[in-house]
């Protein structure tokens, strides 16, 4: 008799008396082990196929030892774009010997029920409540519609801490003047914390009215 059965998710044509190498079980060594996902039994002439496995129908086997296998040399290459990679691989592997093989009568352990606690009703309303608060993002504010900001400066400001137009306008702009001072050019910060103000109060129109006569953040 032989039979097909999956083992540690690969499939296997096993007999009584075989020795198997199947991926690492968790079994250790000595013990015995069932495999009840058998796909197909044949004995002779009569061979019984399952759907997709076969009720009843089970491996045992007994784990030899645990070991790992050859060698496997991974190696990557880009053409003309000077990558290489060399990775070696073994693969964890598990010796076992096939047993026996039951076409049927083999209990099946009962799967777990799993209890669901009933929540309190009081709780749906809070968590629609959640869903209905907006995220914050965390990004922050684009401080480049700041007249002289630009994409390096509001780098700058973001690895200082400074994200918000909120905050931009609370700092002093000879705080800012320190903390761009690595960034090049010729910054003039005296009008950024009022840009911000103006910015973070929603005043759009006013700060666009102001940027018109503005050079570079200049006024």
């Amino acid at each position: 008799m032989y039979a097909i059965v999956e083992i540690a998710g690969q499939q296997f044509k096993v007999e009584k008396d075989q020795k198997v190498f199947v991926n690492r079980l968790q079994t250790e060594e000595g013990k015995e082990v069932s495999f009840d996902n058998v796909l197909l039994l044949g004995d002779g002439d009569n061979v019984t196929v399952g759907a997709p496995a076969i009720d009843g129908a089970q491996v045992g086997a007994k784990v030899l030892k645990h070991l790992k296998g050859d060698k496997v040399i991974v190696f990557k290459k880009k053409r003309r774009k000077g990558y290489r990679v060399k990775n070696g691989h073994r693969q964890s592997l598990t010796e076992i010997v096939i047993e026996s093989i039951v076409a049927s009568g083999a209990k099946k352990a009962a799967p777990k029920k799993e209890t669901k606690k009933a929540e309190p009703k009081a709780a749906a309303p809070k968590a629609e409540a959640k869903k209905a608060a907006p995220k914050k993002s965390s990004k922050g504010d684009d401080l480049k519609k700041v007249e002289g900001i630009g994409p390096k400066i509001a780098e700058t400001l973001a690895e200082a801490g400074i994200t918000t137009f909120a905050q931009l306008a609370k700092t002093d702009a000879a705080k800012i003047s320190e903390i761009i001072s690595g960034v090049r050019g010729n910054h003039v910060t005296d009008t950024w914390p009022a840009q911000a103000q103006l910015a973070a109060d929603g005043k759009w129109d006013e700060l666009k009215k102001w940027q018109d006569e503005l050079d570079g953040g200049k006024a």
